[in-house]
């Protein structure tokens, strides 16, 4: 994967939500044959779906491949334990964690047959959760919380063992409001990888949650790479949130000071009343293009809003286009599991 990286901007795959919603699927479709006789509600719980419904999890996949993606993320946004609180299915959590793993590992393995020397990467998917480590949910209590960093570590490791187990290449920690969660997922990402005795890389991305710049925890692009950055990971970057024109100075911010490659995946613009995203494909690729010409990135893809579409005219934009160079990068990659990458 690094030998691609140095030659050109690798490519991610764009919003999995989004596709799904386009099937309008109720919550018989939620349910199916497995969850029929479910006790409660599960219509909205999208990482189900990679047991109920799994050959629209693997078309949405094969969709962003056929449109360039070298990367495909797993569809494990909320799979951990404590999201799926949620619906009362933590005892679920494992098996919808290695289904979504294997639906993506045979979308990549398919395409990457076809063209052997474009090999296809799954990113097993590591999501925020639901529940903060460092603010507390309730305003007249500041010292509250609703999780505990332990907990979190403990939900972390059996969904990182279970992305592994399912055929995950890479850990992607993303969509990071708050440090104090990441920290966990990273203690416990280690945690197995000394367990199994074997290492894969590991992708971070935070999200600046809105026009201050700075992450729901409180940090600045900055800061937020600098308390991540003892992890040594293959990448560090922004997702979600913003759209590609509100998040390039913070993106800007990571590449200046980035010892690793740097990431990139925003929304299609913002959403408008409806809760939808109008920027269109070419829009917003002409946005990529500026990143990569102005040598800001490594690997760019879309988050919500975005589809195939977005992708395919991301991956034209950017084809071509010098990867952005990497400076002092170590090689003591703790959580890498790669050689130094070397210009």
């Amino acid at each position: 994967m690094l030998d691609a990286a140095a030659k050109r901007i690798l490519i991610l795959d764009g919003a999995m939500g989004t596709m799904i919603q386009e099937h309008k699927l109720e919550e018989e479709d939620y349910r199916g044959k497995e969850f029929a006789d479910w006790h409660c509600d599960v219509k909205g719980n999208n990482d189900l779906l990679a047991i109920t419904q799994p050959e629209i999890i693997y078309d949405i996949h094969c969709a962003y491949l056929e449109a360039g993606a070298d990367i495909i993320e797993t569809n494990t946004f909320n799979a951990t334990t404590i999201a799926m609180a949620d619906y009362d299915m933590e005892a679920q959590s494992k098996d919808i964690n290695i289904a979504a793993a294997k639906l993506a590992r045979k979308a990549c393995d398919e395409f990457t047959a076809k063209t052997p020397d474009k090999p296809r990467y799954v990113a097993g998917v590591l999501g925020p959760t639901n529940r903060t480590a460092s603010i507390s949910p309730d305003v007249n209590d500041p010292g509250k919380r609703n999780v505990t960093f332990d907990e979190l570590v403990e939900a972390y490791i059996e969904s990182t063992e279970a992305l592994l187990e399912g055929g995950a290449d890479i850990i992607l920690i993303e969509t990071i409001f708050d440090t104090l969660n990441a920290k966990a997922a990273v203690f416990a990402v280690e945690t197995v990888f000394d367990k199994r005795g074997s290492r894969v890389p590991v992708m971070v991305s935070g999200t600046i949650t809105d026009a201050s710049g700075r992450t729901l925890s409180g940090q600045t692009a900055e800061a937020f790479y600098y308390s991540m950055r003892h992890v040594t990971p293959l990448s560090m970057g922004l997702n979600c949130a913003l759209g590609p024109d509100l998040l390039r100075q913070y993106v800007d911010e990571i590449s200046n000071i980035a010892e690793c490659l740097v990431s990139a995946h925003p929304n299609a613009g913002l959403p408008n009343e409806f809760g939808e995203y109008d920027l269109g494909a070419e829009e917003m690729s002409e946005h990529i293009k500026e990143w990569a010409q102005s040598g800001l990135v490594n690997i760019v893809g879309g988050c919500c809003g975005s589809t195939p579409e977005h992708i395919r005219a991301m991956a034209q934009a950017v084809e071509g286009v010098a990867p952005r160079k990497v400076p002092h990068f170590e090689p003591k990659m703790r959580l890498s599991g790669l050689e130094p990458f070397v210009h």
